[in-house]
C-alpha cells in the first residue's frame, strides 16, 4: 500500500488514540475549513459509533459486568437496596394518596350531610 491509501486509516487510529475530544477537534476543523469534510466526520462519527467510545457507561448498561468481582457484587447489592428503598417510597406515596383521598371523602360526605340537615330544618 502506497502512503496516500493508508493515511486515512493511521490518521483514524491517530484520533482513535487521542479519544472523542480530537474526533470533535477534526469534525469542528472541517466545518471551519472545508464544511464538506466537517460533514462527513460527523457522519461517519455518529454512523462509525465514534461519538460514543467504547467505555461509555451507555453501551456497557446499568447490569454490564465491569470485569471485577468486588465491585460488581457491590454495584447489585447497591442497584438491590435502591430498588427496595424505591418501592417501599412508592408505598409510602400510596398510602399518603390513600389517606388524603379518604380526608377529602369524609368531609365531602360531612358537608353533605350538614346541608341535608339544614334543607331538613329550613323546610320544617
Amino acid at each position: 500500500m502506497t502512503a496516500i491509501t493508508t493515511w486515512p486509516s493511521r490518521a483514524e487510529m491517530w484520533l482513535d488514540d487521542h479519544g472523542r475530544g480530537a474526533w470533535i477537534a477534526a469534525m469542528v476543523l472541517g466545518f471551519i475549513f472545508f464544511w464538506p469534510a466537517g460533514l462527513a466526520i460527523l457522519f461517519y462519527m455518529i454512523w462509525g459509533k465514534k461519538m460514543f467510545g467504547t467505555k461509555s457507561i451507555a453501551r456497557t448498561g446499568l447490569h454490564g459486568t465491569s470485569g471485577n468481582s468486588a465491585f460488581d457484587a457491590y454495584k447489585a447489592d447497591t442497584l438491590k437496596r435502591l430498588e427496595d428503598e424505591q418501592q417501599a417510597f412508592d408505598d409510602f406515596l400510596r398510602r399518603l394518596r390513600e389517606a388524603k383521598d379518604k380526608t377529602e371523602f369524609d368531609a365531602f360526605m360531612d358537608e353533605r350531610a350538614r346541608r341535608r340537615r339544614e334543607d331538613a330544618s329550613g323546610r320544617d
